[in-house]
């Protein structure tokens, strides 16, 4: 779920499968939530869960961002199946505001 979520914020959209989507959501939700808070304690979890990198991206400009949202930063779009596999896929992407 970490690797999910460091390359969601980092690249801000990705494509996976719908069930991996749906429970990558609440994940990242709470990541985004904590680096709103601003503290010490929020920001070593951050790390903790999605590294150094990452946290940086979330409390420079994934929280500013969302100051004034009291959460949904996330919307998930379904796709077509994958042909190899009929696995339903879908995009999960911050919103845009």
């Amino acid at each position: 779920m970490s690797g999910l979520a460091r390359s969601l914020v980092l690249e801000e959209k990705i494509q996976t499968t719908e069930a991996k989507a749906k429970s990558l959501r609440p994940f990242v939700e709470k990541i985004v939530t904590n680096g709103k808070k601003g503290t010490l304690a929020a920001r070593r979890l951050i790390i903790a869960k999605i590294g150094e990198e990452g946290a940086k991206k979330v409390i420079n400009s994934l929280s500013p961002r969302y100051k004034d949202r009291k959460g949904g930063y996330t919307r998930i779009t379904k796709l077509a199946p994958r042909k190899s596999d009929a696995s339903k896929m879908a995009v999960i992407e911050f919103v845009k505001e």
